[in-house]
């Protein structure tokens, strides 16, 4: 009967469910993004208002964006362990809630006199809300991959990653909009160098915004049943499995007696995570997916630090200009966020979603590696030469620096995300994914940290440049080109493409390796990989 369920949800045509959940599913990763990018110009008026325009200490800042990474490794190894040990639905409704009340507590940070009680207050909730967002990563990817069929899997996880860019794009346009409602409704346009009281209320609003479409999904998410593939292969119960698709999807292939006839008791799980044989089997999986993910993410959360602070070169205001005014400096830094998004960043999501069935996973994310490092190289080396007086020299530097997002996404941004949530065992899946996703926020944090403190201004006459030492910028940019070089072995040499396979045959496959067995047998035109489904 789990063979029949199982086989049933691979060879499933798509329809209007799948849709909802990619909807339902995604707006964890909306919130992730929103946060991720408001953060840029929500900093800018943190400056205004309380540090009088000047720039946010180095270790402040490196501090204000670490915490919110911690607590996303934090909930992708709690929440992911969860979602394997008491089920995916039971925790995926609380991960919500901890990101729409978190999201409200980084508006309500307490405080509006003392900046360092405001940081504090903020950091704290941005730990929390990394941890609702943490959570979100390993319980979305795979609940998405167990509902999927094999044939669309990958487009329907991708498009559930998707989600991300429309938050980019919603977080720019909400910071913009903000910006210029209260610039035309008080007197920030008079103001230049000390901000209105208002810009307080500004910045805090922005934050809490990208709570309310995760808000507006809670009530489907707690309507979505447990997925079949773990309430059969790690509850057991294979009658509850089959009536709980037949509630939301379409499955033609079940017949009655799978709601009727009890389940066969399944053998005892036969290894344990992290065991001798759970190494063996699919540690190589969780090496390479692991440090991929490590590995873009330097690349990735390092290319969205530097994009505002690099492009503020290419401004048209004189470099001695009067002191800029709190709503324009977080309009101009959501203005660019929002020009890549549309330019970059959202192609590259639905680039992979069209062909990443097609291509396969592998394929896509040795070329976006590749692509990168050839752009980072080729900005990188006559980095100086790009911002010389010429304006054709810096739109070159513009174009260039749009295509890393494109291909980022085009490639390993997405891919290490639909990976891990197809190759490891349904009793592992969540918790594999999640530490997979820990490593790579760990890469954020080395990038985001790292190149702040690398690359901030030294003091010296020429203070309106953006680096001073060029060659540092330089050096930055052959670092990220080697980092993915290293990406490029790393996938070639231990991943595995997991295009048009059954979850299930992706775990047979490594049983039968360490067995040293033949390709499986074929049963009724399905892989007796499937089998495999009777153990927990």
């Amino acid at each position: 009967m789990a063979i029949k369920i199982l086989s049933s949800l691979d060879a499933a045509r798509i329809q209007w469910y799948h849709f909802k959940a990619i909807i339902v599913a995604g707006m964890g990763l909306f919130t992730d993004a929103y946060d991720l990018f408001c953060i840029a110009p929500v900093m800018k008026m943190i400056s205004h208002v309380y540090y009088n325009g000047d720039s946010i200490n180095t270790a402040v800042l490196s501090t204000s964006y670490a915490i919110a990474l911690l607590g996303t490794a934090a909930g992708q190894l709690i929440f992911g362990y969860l979602g394997d040990r008491v089920g995916r639905r039971r925790v995926y409704g609380l991960c919500l809630v901890i990101m729409i009340l978190s999201s409200f507590g980084c508006g309500f940070s307490v405080c509006t006199t003392r900046r360092s009680c405001v940081m504090v207050s903020l950091g704290f909730f941005r730990f929390i809300l990394g941890l609702g967002i943490g959570g979100d990563y390993p319980l979305s990817a795979t609940i998405m991959s167990e509902f999927a069929n094999k044939r669309t899997r990958g487009a329907f996880i991708a498009a559930v990653f998707s989600m991300q860019g429309l938050g980019i794009l919603v977080s720019s346009a909400v910071t913009m909009a903000v910006c210029v409602a209260f610039k035309s409704g008080g007197n920030g346009f008079e103001v230049v160098k000390e901000a209105p009281a208002e810009a307080d209320v500004a910045w805090r609003l922005i934050l809490m915004i990208g709570a309310l479409p995760a808000a507006l999904t809670f009530y489907w998410r707690m309507l979505m049943p447990e997925t079949a593939r773990y309430t059969a292969l790690v509850e057991n119960n294979i009658v509850q499995a089959a009536k709980d698709m037949q509630r939301v999807m379409s499955i033609s292939h079940l017949s009655d007696e799978t709601t009727t006839e009890p389940p066969p008791l399944p053998p005892p799980a036969s290894y344990k995570l992290f065991s001798r044989r759970f190494l063996n089997l699919h540690g190589r999986d969780l090496f390479a997916a692991s440090v991929n993910w490590f590995l873009v993410d330097v690349v990735f959360y390092t290319s969205n630090l530097l994009l505002s602070q690099i492009f503020s070169h290419y401004s048209d205001k004189p470099s001695s200009s009067t002191p800029e005014n709190v709503y324009d400096a977080a309009f101009e830094v959501a203005e660019l966020g929002a020009i890549i998004a549309a330019c970059s960043t959202i192609p590259g999501y639905w680039f992979t979603v069209y062909f990443i069935d097609k291509i396969g996973r592998v394929k896509i994310q040795i070329m976006g590696f590749f692509f990168m490092a050839v752009i980072y190289l080729v900005a990188g080396i006559p980095y100086s030469w790009y911002w010389s007086k010429h304006e054709q020299n810096k739109k070159g530097f513009m174009v260039l620096y749009g295509l890393i997002f494109f291909f980022c996404n085009f490639g390993p941004n997405t891919t290490t995300f639909i990976i891990p949530a197809e190759l490891f065992p349904a009793r592992f899946r969540s918790t594999c994914h999640g530490i997979s996703g820990a490593v790579g926020k760990l890469g954020a944090i080395v990038g985001t940290v790292g190149f702040l403190w690398a690359t901030k201004e030294m003091d010296g006459d020429d203070i309106n440049q953006v680096y001073p030492e060029v060659n540092r910028m330089r050096i930055a940019f052959l670092v990220l080109g080697g980092v993915c070089i290293a990406g490029i072995f790393v996938t070639y040499f231990f991943t595995k493409e997991t295009m048009g396979r059954s979850l299930e045959d992706n775990e047979h496959e490594q049983d039968n390796n360490d067995e040293g067995e033949t390709e499986p047998p074929i049963v009724n035109g399905q892989s007796s990989a499937s089998t495999l489904l009777q153990m927990p």
